[in-house]
């Protein structure tokens, strides 16, 4: 009878002390995925996500400005807690397995959202306060960022604004993965998860050699450009695709590539008569300065392209970007309706 009250007693010590361990330590008794979920770091998804871009862990380490080993050991450790291999460990480089690039994908998504969360609690109740990374394409930032800035600077004296300044194609991907804030750049997009604000239109003139016979006031279509060789930025501007969607393909074997990637090198091959090209409006100010340009304007309905910001759909500061919308239409003088880009000044050779 004793030994039976000892093993009794025995049993009701064991399930009290698991009892207790359940409740000091919920995660014993959790099941596994809830258990992941306290196991993996944002640290890991963020080492994992840069290795991931790179392809090479040696430069995922150093955008995380870590050790390789250290960032190497991260990743082992998330695939050690999530049971699955991850990556293929190859001489000097790593490739993504099937998971790995789902993985990589979610991954993204969480370092977004933690982004989001952090802009959420900092920003509440104010407007244009803190870091804002603002990415703008290569054929609008010289040309609007020096009225903006300025602006900027004096209406949000505690905004603190970091630019880039890339095609529109690594805009999008770096809004995406949280890096940037928000986008300035030629509209429409077609991205599901991001959400855009048109802010005016930017017309197009037609930029020819101030030897061209054709009169300054005389309007122009695109059927009387098919037989000029058209001068173009290369490959990956939007600007490019836009001319060429104007010019409708009948003459696109003869647009010309030369590696360009700013306005200023195209113009300059204009002026000496090598072709023509198509003009932004918000451009005509620094672009067509030089006496050897003239601009001629073409005949309704005028190609061009909106103007417009881009942010994440799910981005907690939409009032800092309808702020921001608000301040560049009025930077730049277009506070009324059908808001066009400004005309600026013309060259001496259109006067």
């Amino acid at each position: 009878m004793l030994v039976w009250c000892v093993r009794v007693r025995t049993w009701t010590l064991a399930i009290a002390s698991y009892v207790l361990l359940i409740r000091s330590n919920r995660i014993v008794s959790a099941s596994r995925s809830d258990y992941l979920i306290y196991v993996i770091t944002l640290r890991q998804l963020k080492y994992f996500a840069a290795l991931a871009r790179h392809g090479h862990f040696g430069r995922a380490a150093s955008e995380c400005a870590v050790s390789q080993p250290a960032l190497s050991m991260q990743i082992r450790d998330l695939e050690k807690t999530l049971g699955v291999d991850l990556v293929e460990r190859r001489p000097g480089e790593a490739v993504l397995t099937a998971i790995g690039r789902e993985l990589a994908l979610r991954s993204e998504e969480v370092l977004a959202g933690a982004r989001d969360l952090v802009d959420f609690a900092r920003h509440q109740g104010r407007i244009l306060i803190g870091r804002l990374r603002l990415g703008v394409i290569p054929t609008l930032a010289p040309y609007v960022l020096p009225k903006i800035l300025p602006a900027l600077q004096a209406r949000y004296p505690e905004l603190r604004v970091e630019l880039r300044e890339t095609q529109t194609r690594l805009l999008i991907e770096e809004l995406s993965r949280g890096v940037l804030d928000v986008l300035m750049l030629a509209l429409p997009l077609n991205e599901p998860d991001i959400e855009t604000a048109p802010l005016f239109d930017d017309p197009f003139a037609l930029a020819v050699a101030a030897s061209d016979p054709r009169p300054v006031g005389k309007k122009v279509d695109a059927r009387a450009i098919e037989r000029e060789p058209l001068i173009l930025l290369e490959e990956g501007h939007c600007l490019r695709d836009q001319a060429l969607a104007f010019c409708a393909g009948a003459r696109g074997e003869q647009a010309m590539s030369l590696g360009a990637t700013s306005l200023t090198t195209v113009m300059q091959m204009v002026a000496n008569g090598y072709g023509v090209t198509l003009l932004p409006q918000v451009a005509v100010e620094v672009e067509a300065r030089n006496p050897r340009i003239k601009l001629l304007r073409f005949a309704p309905p005028e190609p061009g392209r909106t103007i417009g910001l881009a942010f994440r759909r799910t981005a907690p500061r939409k009032a800092d970007f309808s702020a921001l919308g608000t301040l560049v239409t009025e930077a730049l003088g277009l506070e009324g309706a059908g808001k066009r880009a400004p005309k600026g000044r013309m060259s001496g050779a259109q006067k």
